[in-house]
């Protein structure tokens, strides 16, 4: 699962790693791949490459590429075991982030450099659920996530450039699929950073619901004050003390639950 956005700043690291912590919380064992140059997912997962091999290096080497011999382990995994004394670790695996994968986001890639994760991800095994995390824009490692998808999931924020920039990308990825990926599955459309007291968000919100109808999951994800003291800390949001946080885990919990739902409910467009 790809998760994209056009427009930066709307909390799509955010979500990646929220998703993340579901994952780790339900005992699926999950992959991310942090396919933004920033790395922002990596800092938030406690993990550095070390003497690893950063995914963009890993793409650079195509077929001789070994994923499996440079994933890191998540610091959350340790963390989930020690507070639930576990003797069994949760999966909680990264391909770690870095400026190095800042090669391909370009917008004039060939469709064999498009592959290239797909066939990195196809030597890995073990993994229930593969979450992607894409830089801000519609260039090259955006495409390459796209390419390697069953689904990708859109992060939108309820204001009306995050809206407009989210049905552009939802055009681009039809144009997408029919050129490069016709076995994308379903294009799904997650509300972040929602203020219930703000009329401009209610506005945006029931412009999103006739916008993108089903496609727009439940539940919308509401603004909270902590993540970046979260992320920072290199902690899950499961794993974080407070009502806010807990508040914020359920929700994860249950887009989790309905992106699993979905995917086994909707259908895929049939090819032209």
């Amino acid at each position: 699962m790809s998760i994209s956005s056009l427009k930066g700043g709307v909390g799509k690291t955010s979500v990646t790693l929220g998703l993340a912590s579901a994952a780790l919380a339900a005992g699926i064992p999950t992959l991310v791949i942090d396919l933004d140059p920033h790395a922002d997912a990596s800092t938030g997962l406690g993990v550095s490459a070390d003497s690893r091999e950063t995914i963009g290096h890993l793409l650079k080497k195509g077929r001789r590429g070994d994923i499996a011999a440079n994933i890191a382990p998540s610091a959350w995994q340790s963390k989930a075991a020690d507070k639930a004394s576990l003797t069994r670790v949760p999966v909680l695996d990264v391909a770690v982030g870095g400026a190095y994968s800042g090669i391909y986001d370009r917008p004039d890639l060939r469709a064999r450099d498009l592959r290239r994760l797909s066939q990195l991800l196809a030597r890995t095994s073990g993994y229930a659920l593969v979450l992607i995390d894409c830089p801000p824009s519609l260039n090259g490692l955006t495409r390459i996530a796209w390419t390697a998808s069953n689904r990708v999931l859109l992060v939108a924020e309820p204001s009306l450039f995050s809206v407009a920039g989210t049905e552009r990308t939802q055009r681009a990825l039809e144009l997408f699929r029919k050129e490069f990926a016709p076995d994308l599955g379903a294009v799904d459309v997650v509300a972040n950073r929602v203020r219930k007291d703000s009329a401009e968000h209610t506005y945006r919100l029931n412009e999103m619901r006739t916008m993108f109808g089903s496609a727009l999951l439940k539940p919308e994800l509401p603004e909270m004050s902590e993540w970046q003291q979260i992320q920072g800390a290199a902690y899950s949001v499961h794993q974080w003390p407070g009502k806010g946080a807990r508040t914020t885990a359920g929700h994860f919990d249950d887009l989790l639950a309905n992106l699993v739902d979905t995917g086994s409910k909707r259908s895929r467009p049939a090819r032209d």
